[in-house]
């Protein structure tokens, strides 16, 4: 029996770079998603567990929404669509900085119907460039089946507003048992978030067309002893940071390693930190020829 706990899986979409990830990380208390200021980092459906006394949310970050004909845009959208059609709940968020154009429109309407499950965070309110009154016009004409009190003005900065609207999200989740153990805070498995940490690396120092040129792919994985006798044990992963050209390949080397050398030690940093054994990471560049137009790869990393 549920005795009375809450439980939704809780779909979290909007425009690029409004700050879905960060908001799902603040909102879980852990590094689930990668963030990056380059639009379009989320590839896949990311979960992060909150788990409180009242129950347990599950958000799915998703791809950031925006118009493309591109194959490889158009299987994100399908991510994100996916994702709508299975959660309970949708967290819609948005940019308080930015005005609601075309994107945003259609963001709105592929919402239409879905009204009475939705939330919406007007995020980065905290700034001095923040409009959110055009963001709750905006919602009042293009949603008005979402109730103005489920429309909320947050910051993921400050964390302003961001505890009233967990307790809505929570007030409107149904009841039913938890879906994943109360220490879980995501469920993605250990290769996935390897890859997804070097990249977010990767991207955050990487320029021009590169940060959506590349990939990552953990080759290989194993869990050796730690040096000394103390029967500790290191993970050892090998993985490939995968770009579309050969003549991509020595930006990210950089001059003597020194680029590939920063990525690494960053990734082996944060890894440190989120997983149970000291890292060492093997890693290295290759040449996936237009893998953006390879339907087994862009399967492979949209789950699509």
């Amino acid at each position: 029996m549920a005795g009375g706990k809450k439980a939704a899986f809780v779909a979290v979409v909007g425009r690029p770079s409004v700050g879905k990830s960060t908001l799902v990380n603040l909102l879980c208390g852990a590094k689930v998603a990668i963030v990056s200021s380059v639009p379009q980092t989320t590839r896949n459906a990311v979960r992060g567990i909150l788990t409180r006394p009242e129950g347990q949310l599950v958000f799915v970050d998703t791809p950031g929404r925006h118009a493309s004909e591109k194959k490889f845009n158009k299987k994100l959208m399908n991510v994100a669509d996916r994702a709508l059609d299975d959660a309970e709940l949708v967290l819609y968020v948005l940019d308080a900085t930015r005005s609601p154009g075309p994107e945003e429109q259609a963001i709105a309407q592929r919402l239409k119907g879905l009204e009475k499950r939705t939330i919406a965070a007007i995020n980065k309110c905290d700034t001095a460039a923040a409009a959110p009154q055009k963001l709750l016009d905006f919602l009042g004409e293009s949603l008005p089946g979402l109730d103005a009190s489920r429309c909320f003005k947050i910051s993921c900065f400050t964390k302003e507003g961001t505890g009233p609207l967990l307790d809505c999200l929570f007030d409107m989740a149904g009841e039913g048992d938890p879906l994943y153990p109360e220490d879980y805070y995501t469920d993605q498995d250990l290769s996935f978030r390897i890859s997804e940490i070097i990249r977010e690396k990767a991207m955050n120092r990487l320029r021009e067309e590169l940060p959506h040129s590349i990939y990552v792919e953990v080759a290989d994985t194993e869990l050796r002893p730690a040096p000394g006798n103390s029967g500790a044990q290191r993970l050892w992963v090998r993985a490939f940071i995968i770009t579309e050209r050969e003549s991509q390949k020595g930006m990210i080397v950089g001059r003597g390693g020194e680029m590939i050398k920063a990525i690494g030690e960053a990734a082996r940093k944060e890894l440190n930190g989120i997983l149970d054994w000291k890292v060492e990471l093997d890693l290295r560049v290759k040449t996936g020829k237009d893998w953006r137009h390879n339907d087994r790869i862009i399967k492979k990393l949209t789950g699509n």
